[in-house]
């Protein structure tokens, strides 16, 4: 039988057919596994990425106190308020066919294969935007086939997840600028000192070339370097048709004034406050730092922008330079509100971060005020009279307490509540806690706001139970506010970066004193500043508005707390250590401080008058005696009562026979007492 031989062509067709049919099964095959991939990972979240933001502290009128950032500046902001320049300068560069491909740029990335089997290493790169954004939000930059998988996936997830548009604002508020700065907003900033939305093309083609090295493109660095990437960058969008070849070579020469490096950081203003605000908002309100300090927090502050910098020069003005251990502290509080105007916890932030704002010292005669409120709503009256001379005190079954007034100073006679406030009498004091008893006065401190806790012995009077200014200054506010405590407010409001209000703060007010005896120590309290030889006496000259307040000295601490209706400050100055101050001058760079201050401050803002309550009653008083003067007693002095607590008898001691006894005539307004007597 004769066997027929296949012809090898039709041989080598039956192969060929059966390799196509393989291949169009392997396409097939490969497509149904590639959509499956494609269903998976649209099912699939994308890990979790954290985008760090910079913290931002705010002012009362609005200027930026502080930025906060751990070496990764960003702003985030959506992509209509980015300059379109910016985005056509960064698609030009970094991936010209970014709105046409699904992620991956095949050709580019075919040629980078090539050169990458060449080289037999990993020495070129064709990544397109989604490819660099999924690296930077979720990966490193190895170079590894392990990691290039991994981003080629979720490459692919970023594409089915969100919008061109939508990725294009994530990689421009992603990307590092340089010089901390993340994201076009931070770098707009950073450069030139301007929004992202206000760039020129000029400027966007400079800062668009940073990314493919900070070190060697930023402006800072090597300007010819970026000015050179800058032409490349400006050709790129030329012949992509984003700019005519005239608007090129214009942005090119277009002169760019960059921001200077100084100015980057920006000024140091309130650097104790900043940390009380950074406590506030991790301990009162329960944010974690790490959110504070990369969540993109907007945290609008109530600190006088003007006040913060006058308090600043007030402290650097008085404080001797070479006398680096003297330190102080100085906090203001509006009484009405309860925001913190300004705050000083030292001399030199630098050489101490320790804020003695906080710091519990022994308040001297600055805590009497305290004590003659309480006396003034247990029956005493600003003519209560008691002896001023040396005394000894028993207490607790034989214990003994022997004051002294400052300088062994004595009346050796009766004095009136008010005499001894302008006089800061120490007898006269313990003799009022004495009376009235240390229970009710410390009751009364805490009802003004003082939360340190206090030793019920007499020499509680003199302030030997140390508080911080912090407290002294809100037991003042209340003072000011005619009996009414105000809650104290740093922080206003805390946004986060979405906007989404996190806290808000309204001022809070609580009745503790009535206002009548409040109005009565407030009157009383102005004296001090008109009593020759003493502390406050001294820099009354410098003050032009109606002021009350009391001076404190111990052998450590000097102090002086006072107010006008706008603003309640407190000035302490002393050691650290423990170190005795000096008598003079160091016992007066307190009052200097608080002068220069309060008058400075409120310069843009005209005198204001303590306000009178119903139910007080002014009278003139002779001194010698106390009772109500007549036209023809040679001493008079004015004094204000709750109504039905003034005296009712009359002078006769100057009378001329067959006189009735009328008091002198009273001044057409009865707040003149509010302006100095000159």
């Amino acid at each position: 039988m004769e066997v027929i031989r296949e012809v090898p062509l039709i041989r080598w067709f039956r192969w060929f057919r059966r390799l196509v049919k393989l291949a169009l099964f392997g396409v097939l095959g490969c497509s149904f596994v590639l959509l499956l991939l494609i269903f998976f990972l649209r099912s699939q979240p994308l890990p979790v990425a954290t985008i760090n933001q910079t913290t931002t502290l705010f002012a009362s009128n609005g200027d930026v106190l502080d930025t906060l950032h751990r070496g990764e500046n960003r702003y985030v902001v959506p992509l209509n308020q980015i300059a379109p320049s910016l985005v056509q300068a960064t698609i030009s560069v970094e991936d010209r066919k970014f709105y046409e491909h699904y992620g991956f740029d095949l050709k580019r990335l075919a040629m980078a294969i090539y050169v990458d089997i060449k080289h037999l290493d990993k020495v070129q790169g064709a990544s397109t935007i989604t490819q660099q954004l999924a690296r930077s939000l979720y990966l490193t930059n190895d170079k590894t086939w392990e990691r290039k998988i991994r981003e080629a996936l979720l490459t692919i997830q970023l594409e089915l997840n969100y919008s061109k548009d939508e990725i294009l604002e994530m990689y421009l508020n992603q990307i590092y600028y340089g010089h901390s700065a993340y994201g076009a907003q931070a770098a707009a900033k950073t450069y030139f000192g301007k929004d992202a939305k206000d760039l020129t093309l000029a400027e966007s083609a400079l800062i668009a070339g940073v990314p493919k090295g900070p070190t060697y493109y930023s402006p800072y660095v090597d300007w010819e370097k970026a000015k050179n990437r800058q032409k490349i960058i400006l050709d790129a969008m030329q012949r992509e048709g984003f700019i005519t070849a005239e608007q090129a070579e214009q942005a090119y020469k277009e002169e760019i004034k960059l921001q200077k490096k100084e100015a980057q950081k920006g000024p140091d203003v309130a650097p104790y406050f900043r940390d009380y605000i950074a406590t506030l908002v991790t301990q009162k309100y329960g944010i974690s730092e790490e959110m504070f300090v990369r969540g993109g927090l907007k945290i609008y502050t109530t600190l006088d922008h003007n006040m913060q910098k006058k308090a600043e020069e007030a402290v650097a003005k008085f404080i001797p330079k070479e006398n680096k251990e003297l330190q102080t502290a100085l906090v203001a509080i509006d009484p009405n509100t309860g925001e913190v105007k300004a705050m000083v916890g030292g001399r030199d932030y630098q050489e101490s971060q320790y804020n003695r704002v906080f710091s519990q010292r022994q308040p001297g005669s600055s805590f009497k005020p305290i004590l003659y409120l309480a006396a003034l709503q247990n029956g005493f009256t600003p003519l209560t009279m008691m002896k001023s001379e040396p005394t000894v005190f028993s207490y607790d079954n034989g214990k003994e307490y022997i004051p002294k007034n400052f300088g062994e100073r004595y009346a050796h006679d009766y004095i009136s509540l008010q005499h001894a406030i302008a006089t800061s009498d120490n007898i006269y004091a313990v003799k009022t806690i004495e009376q009235i008893t240390p229970e009710k006065v410390i009751d009364q401190a805490k009802a003004l706001g003082i939360t340190s806790p206090m030793q019920a012995v007499p020499s509680l009077a003199l302030g030997t139970s140390p508080v911080s200014p912090f407290e002294l200054t809100l037991a003042y506010a209340t003072i000011a506010n005619q009996g009414e405590k105000v809650k104290p407010i740093a922080i206003t409001r805390i946004e986060d970066a979405q906007g989404n209000v996190l806290v808000e703060e309204k001022p809070e007010k609580t009745r503790v004193v009535d206002p009548i005896p409040t109005f009565l120590l407030t009157y009383m309290m102005q004296s001090v500043f008109e009593q020759p030889g003493a502390t406050a006496y001294r820099v009354a000259n410098r003050l032009n508005r109606p002021v009350a307040g009391k001076t404190g000295t111990t052998d450590y601490d000097a102090w002086l707390s006072g107010f006008t209706p706008q603003l309640v400050t407190s000035v302490w100055l002393g050691y650290d250590q423990g170190r005795k101050l000096e008598e003079v001058p160091e016992a007066r760079y307190a009052a200097q401080i608080w002068a220069e201050f309060m008058e400075s401050a409120l310069s843009d803002q005209p005198p204001a008058l303590f306000d009178m309550p119903a139910g007080i009653r002014s009278v003139y008083i002779n001194p010698e005696n106390g009772k109500l003067a007549t036209e023809h007693c040679p001493k008079t002095q004015l004094y204000f009562f709750a109504a039905g607590s003034e005296p009712q008898e009359y002078c006769t001691d100057h009378l001329p026979e067959n006189t009735t006894p009328t008091q002198p005539t009273p001044p057409e307004d009865r707040s003149f007492w509010n302006w100095w007597r000159n």
